[in-house]
């Protein structure tokens, strides 16, 4: 039961960051429009993000509740050291979700306060993914120090580090390259479609140059990131099969294969999370000094995994059928408002 567990952790990590991120993606994709052009990318990002944006989190509260009842230790471990940036990205996600309700649903819609909710919108879609990058960035950068005697050395150097903040930008590229692939399948006016394809290159070019400086910073703190990558069979072939779904994304964007695109993006985006979590599986976190904190080994006994297993198993035979149904509901919806 404990391999059905860590499968559903898994599961949830790497869905909350294919469809949380392409969420956050959307305002970071807001967040460079002209403003000429917010308005249409606005009506556009509804129809994308609007049928799953508040099922979204749904993946998160599941990683968080795996994580605190299966492996209570690493849980800890995570909330002690990584209590800031955990609280910012979490504030990021409140403000951001408040804002997209009230802008869109106030009953009053007075241009300032209009204003006011579009810059948390966009501001708070790229804080959070920035500091959800810095929290994976900081669990395998080997600076968590359960040892450290000051404040600044405990809670502040364990993610404010160049390897962390790289992965941050990172982190907040590929989300918003995530959505503008999105909605260029979601745009019908051929100047949207060119507007959100640009975008998608801008970002892609984007990510390039920041998943480079994650290499760069990985160098500079002694993280052997290229080993870890580039140094097993499983790894590589992610690499590989990440970079051929690259260009066969780019080629099924010029065929006008909009919809296909997007699977060749979440595909490239899953076997990049698999290139750096195959290395370190099962290990979850890696602390100062080399010592690991692995799901094999650091979890909750045996009967709350099975437990917990059980659960998840339970859970998923209702939680799967209604995110389909409430996804084509709002999609039929969307199609009768046009």
């Amino acid at each position: 039961m404990l391999t059905v567990v860590i499968l559903f952790l898994f599961f949830a990590i790497v869905l909350y960051f294919l469809l949380g991120g392409a969420d956050f993606g959307a305002g970071i994709i807001e967040f460079f429009t002209s403003d000429g052009n917010k308005h249409r990318t606005r009506k556009t990002m509804y129809q994308a993000i609007g049928p799953i944006w508040e099922a979204n989190h749904m993946w998160l509260i599941i990683a968080v509740v795996i994580l605190f009842v299966g492996f209570p230790v690493i849980y800890s471990q995570l909330s002690i050291y990584l209590h800031i940036p955990l609280l910012i990205m979490l504030m990021g996600v409140i403000a951001r979700g408040t804002a997209f309700s009230f802008r869109n649903y106030d009953a009053i819609k007075d241009e300032k306060t209009q204003a006011l909710y579009n810059h948390i919108f966009t501001y708070s879609s790229v804080i959070t993914p920035l500091f959800l990058g810095i929290i994976a960035g900081s669990a395998i950068s080997g600076q968590i120090d359960p040892g450290a005697n000051t404040f600044a050395s405990a809670y502040i150097f364990s993610w404010f580090n160049w390897f962390s903040i790289s992965v941050g930008f990172f982190t907040v590229s590929l989300c918003g390259f995530l959505a503008a692939i999105y909605l260029i399948g979601e745009a019908t006016e051929p100047n949207d479609v060119q507007r959100f394809i640009n975008k998608a290159k801008a970002l892609n070019l984007a990510a390039f140059i920041c998943g480079g400086l994650v290499f760069i910073a990985a160098e500079v703190e002694n993280i052997h990131l290229a080993q870890w990558i580039f140094g097993n069979v499983i790894s590589l072939t992610a690499v590989i099969a990440a970079s051929i779904s690259l260009v066969l994304l780019w080629i099924t964007i010029s065929l006008g294969k909009k919809m296909i695109a997007r699977v060749f993006a979440a595909f490239q985006v899953t076997m990049i999370l698999l290139s750096v979590g195959y290395r370190h599986f099962p290990n979850f976190i890696i602390l100062k000094g080399g010592q690991k904190m692995s799901l094999l080994t650091d979890h909750a006994p045996v009967k709350t995994i099975d437990d917990l297993g059980i659960a998840l198993l339970i859970g998923s035979l209702f939680i799967l059928p209604a995110l389909f149904y409430l996804y084509y509901s709002f999609k039929e919806k969307n199609k009768d408002a046009v």
